[in-house]
Order: C-alpha cells, then structure tokens, then sequence
C-alpha cells in the first residue's frame, strides 16, 4: 500500500478507502490510486485479508470422490454455476473413496478460511466437523448424508430409482434379474441395494444370492462381475447396474459376447444413445445436486440457523433399448 500511494501521489489512508470502496475520495483520485495499482501488479490477498476479525475469504471447498468421473464433474459445474453468482471461488479436490484423506481434505480447507464446505462423504463417522462447525464453517453433504451428526444433505432419490430400474425390467418379463453394485457401506450402493431388494419382493421375486454382486468399484470389476454372472448355470436375463462405471463394464462383456440379457443402469452415461445397444437408465440432474446443495450453503452463509434440511432430487427412466430387450 506504501508503493501504491507513492506512485499514486496521496496518503496511505487514501489507498486504504479506495481499496475497500470507501465514499469520499473524488473520482480522479481513485483513478490514479486504480492506476497505480494496475501499474505495480498488485491484487488483493483474500486469504489474508479473511484472517482480519469481520473480514470474508469468499471462498468455497467442495470435496468430491474423483473429478474424472463424469458424476462429480457436474456436481462440481452445478455448484460452480451457484458460487459464481454470488462472488464465490470454488476450489476443490478429490478424496479417492479414502476416509483419511476426506478428513485431511476438509481440514486443510478450513486452514485456508473457506467460508463453506461441501462434501461427497467418504467416511463413517463425521463428528471430525464439529470444531470447524462450532468455529463458524457452514457444511453441506452432497450425494451422501453424513454419519453421526446431523447436517444439511442434497441426495438422490436412490431407492425409488432402483426401484424403478427393477419395475421396469420385471415388466418387460424377466424374472432373474441380476445386480452389480459397489460396496454396501456406501450410502448410494446401499440405498440402491435395498431398492432392487424391494422391488423385487413386492414382485413377490426372492433374490437368489448369485445373482448379487457388490464391491464393484470400477468397469475392469464390473466386467468380470458380469463374466462370473453370465457363466453361472441359470445366467440372469437382465442386470441391473448400479452406476455409471459399473454400466459400462458390464456392457462391454454383454454385447461384445453376444450375450442377449437386458440391462438397466443407475446414471445416465454420455453417448449411452450411440452405443451398439442404446443403454436404458436411470437419470437425473447431477449439476443440479451441486446448484441445490451450493443454494443451500449459501442460505446457511446469509444467516440461516434452521434445523438441517435434507432435500431429495427426483429421479427418471429413459428407456432407450437396453432395458426393453425380452427374456
């Protein structure tokens, strides 16, 4: 600031009210401090000026599972959409399914003075917030609720999508209607294990424990999940997959074999109309998990101390060829 109002020819005070948009400095005089300003290169340290008592970093931290993943990459478009609007920097980073590293994620954010956080949970026990929390940092769960605490979440309406992924197959006419899923202590998996259970028994359908496959974390698993699936003595005639990976492995071995058995994944996929059989899913609006849970945050920002909401999104079924293919 110094520098600044050397070059400028005015006070320190001066650079200090132009900086922080003070009334009383005449026009030509702010436009000399800008000027000197823009000469010199400087620009506003947010991360420092947040550390003054009052003062706000305008900043965000989102923690999500993998930005390579087509999921979360809206997630984070939707939430980006929402904080810039309102002058807010999003900066992010991926915990890779690792409790530890959510935690340290969260954590190092928090060093960094985000005003807020929104986290895709990876871990069992979320009491690890509360300090941060009690310190003034707003947190909202996207995706997945947190454990042991109550907090805002954004979530999907998993069951129902399973539900009707299985509906719709059981109407087409299959009875042996497989599953492949990711681990069952994951919120998503587990809520769409327990859709596909229902369904099926309210179809009045026992699930034959073969046809169940969890801990499948990525296509090469789902691959051979769906190999070991096809090579069992009665093969299902259906699959149902639970996301968008576990979609795409299994179609690989499906219709690069031969096999005729119809498929309906949870996520939409991109291209999924240009693949050799349009795949039949469940959809729903993942940038608009990260708009809703980013609006959210930003009502608990503005002074909103309501009991911890949780907001399900819809979900829907485009049937495209896949899932309509007959036992």
């Amino acid at each position: 600031m110094s520098d600044v109002a050397d070059a400028a020819g005015v006070s320190l005070k001066t650079v200090s009210r132009v900086v922080n948009g003070e009334a009383g400095v005449r026009p030509e005089t702010a436009a000399a401090v800008n000027d000197a300003i823009a000469l010199l290169g400087f620009r506003r340290n947010y991360i420092a000026r947040a550390l003054r008592p009052g003062q706000r970093s305008h900043m965000l931290g989102l923690v999500i599972e993998d930005v390579s993943n087509p999921f979360y990459s809206a997630i984070f478009r939707g939430v980006e959409e929402i904080a810039r609007s309102a002058g807010y920097l999003v900066i992010t980073a991926s915990s890779d399914e690792d409790p530890e590293r959510e935690q340290a994620l969260v954590h190092l954010f928090c060093e960094r003075r985000v005003e807020g956080l929104l986290v895709v949970p990876a871990g069992d026990d979320h009491r690890y917030v509360l300090p941060d929390v009690r310190a003034g940092t707003s947190i909202v769960f996207v995706d997945r609720p947190p454990r042991l605490i109550e907090a805002d979440a954004v979530l999907l309406d998993n069951v129902g999508g399973a539900r009707s992924a299985v509906r719709h197959l059981l109407a087409v006419g299959h009875r042996r209607i497989a599953m492949i899923g990711d681990e069952e202590r994951i919120f998503t998996a587990g809520e769409r294990l327990r859709g596909y259970r229902e369904e099926m028994a309210a179809a009045g359908r026992d699930v034959d424990p073969a046809l169940v496959q969890l801990g499948t974390h990525d296509a090469d698993a789902a691959e051979a999940a769906t190999r070991e699936l096809m090579a069992l003595p009665e093969p299902p005639t259906a699959v149902f997959t639970a996301n968008n990976r576990i979609t795409l492995g299994a179609i690989r071995v499906l219709w690069q074999n031969g096999y005729r058995a119809a498929l309906v994944g949870f996520d939409d996929l991109e291209l999924a109309e240009s693949l050799a059989m349009p795949a039949t899913v469940v959809a729903y609006d993942a940038a608009e998990l990260g708009r809703e849970a980013a609006r959210l945050l930003l009502l608990r920002l503005a002074g909103d101390a309501g009991p911890p909401r949780r907001v399900v999104l819809p979900t829907w079924l485009i049937e495209r060829g896949s899932g309509e293919v007959q036992p």
